[in-house]
């Protein structure tokens, strides 16, 4: 083999198109191991990327700010997850009388433990606690003994309440004379009490799970109608896509915060009925990513092939041109689910929301503005909520980063 041929043999690719190996820094010596794609070598144990992805999550990881708010908002969520077992006026464990009782799991009748009314246990109740420490009961409580609806009987001061750490001499001197809670048999509220008496903390556990499960259905649902949509515009075009493009055009003109108020003031409020309601709007958002994105690929020329062999429009749609269009939806997602958690807020500070009793953070800023003499009120719900934006914000920008192709950082 002449010194033409062999360089000829290892010259990369003039072109390199969708799925072209990369060959920065390859040795192409005799001696040299074979190399693997790039950035396999640093991917998780026991996960394996195409090359292009595993370019996407190197750039992912390199935004530092976004990769980490990431693995701070999963640990916040999975602890929320677990918010019964962190926050709950129910015990955990109860061994009495040679029984295991799990009353976080289930109701027991207060009859199983030496009482005879029937009703449930109320395990807060001090006759029912001092009758299993006489009979020597093993009771393991969560950290925090209030759920989100949990009243405090026995406060330092009237609703809303200081938070304990927070409490001086003054105030317990105060709380002897009035009748309120003496200062050594106070349970700890560590953020304080609400205006109605529940503990902050629990309120704000169960808030943040509540707020986080709302965005999440709500962006899965919406993206899947919004995708859905756009692909029947960008692929069959025409009178399809006009037609279309006209009916959202009406609808998005529609203005979305009255008409949202109207329906939630005459329908009853609830979960459900509130992510109806913002799924109406919604979906919307990414139609025209989605359209744009199928309206360029449908002219590609496999897409022209696999309609000459006679392949299914549905099939061509969904396994040929929407893993190119899901690119750039993806990087919309993490925004799209901030405004959505955002709404829900909005909407709990303007009274439209979730139902009364629900544990909300709008709410808890509503609460804050009303009581302005309790500023743990609106300062724990304002930090919240800005905490939470901000990582899901950075959590986007980082992905955005990812899948875009002009940007790389290894």
């Amino acid at each position: 083999m002449d010194e033409r041929t062999a360089a000829k043999s290892v010259e990369p690719p003039a072109e390199a198109g969708v799925g072209a190996t990369d060959y920065t820094a390859t040795d192409f010596s005799p001696d040299a191991e074979p190399a693997g794609p790039v950035g396999l070598a640093t991917l998780p144990r026991g996960i394996e990327f195409s090359p292009i992805n595993a370019r996407r999550w190197q750039n992912f990881k390199a935004n530092r700010r976004g990769y980490w708010s990431l693995w701070i908002f999963l640990v916040l969520f999975v602890i929320t997850l677990f918010a019964e077992f962190i926050a709950n006026d129910k015990p955990l464990f109860i061994h009495f009388d040679g029984k295991s009782f799990f009353p976080v799991f289930v109701t027991y009748p207060d009859t199983d433990f030496g009482d005879d009314l029937g009703t449930a246990a109320d395990y807060r109740d001090p006759h029912l606690q001092k009758f299993l420490v006489q009979h020597q009961a093993i009771v393991i409580w969560p950290p925090i003994r209030f759920s989100y609806d949990t009243i405090n009987d026995n406060p330092p001061s009237a609703f809303p309440s200081k938070p304990t750490w927070m409490l001086t001499k003054a105030d317990c001197e105060f709380a002897a004379k009035n009748g309120y809670g003496k200062c050594g048999t106070l349970e700890y509220n560590w953020l304080g009490t609400d205006d109605q008496g529940r503990d902050v903390l629990a309120r704000l556990i169960y808030g943040f799970r509540l707020s986080i499960v709302f965005g999440l259905v709500l962006t899965i649902v919406s993206s899947i109608i919004g995708v859905a949509a756009g692909a029947v515009q960008g692929y069959f075009g025409g009178w399809t896509d006009l037609l279309f493009q006209r009916f959202i055009e009406i609808w998005t003109s529609v203005p979305e915060l009255y008409l949202l108020l109207i329906i939630s003031s005459v329908l009853a409020p609830g979960f459900f009925v509130l992510l109806g309601i913002l799924l109406l709007f919604s979906w919307v958002r990414l139609v025209g990513l989605v359209r744009a994105e199928f309206l360029r690929g449908r002219n590609f020329e496999y897409i022209q092939a696999a309609r000459a062999l006679g392949v299914s429009n549905t099939v061509i749609m969904f396994r040929h041109l929407l893993p190119n269009a899901m690119v750039a939806t993806m990087t919309f997602l993490p925004f799209i689910m901030s405004s959505s958690v955002m709404t829900l807020t909005a909407l709990d500070f303007l009274g439209f929301g979730l139902p009364p009793g629900s544990p909300s953070l709008g709410e808890l800023l509503s609460q804050g503005k009303a009581n302005v003499q309790a500023p743990w009120l609106g300062l724990t719900g304002f930090f919240t909520v800005a905490l939470m934006l901000s990582l899901l914000i950075f959590v986007g920008e980082a992905v955005r980063d990812a899948f875009d192709p002009r940007k790389t950082f290894i």
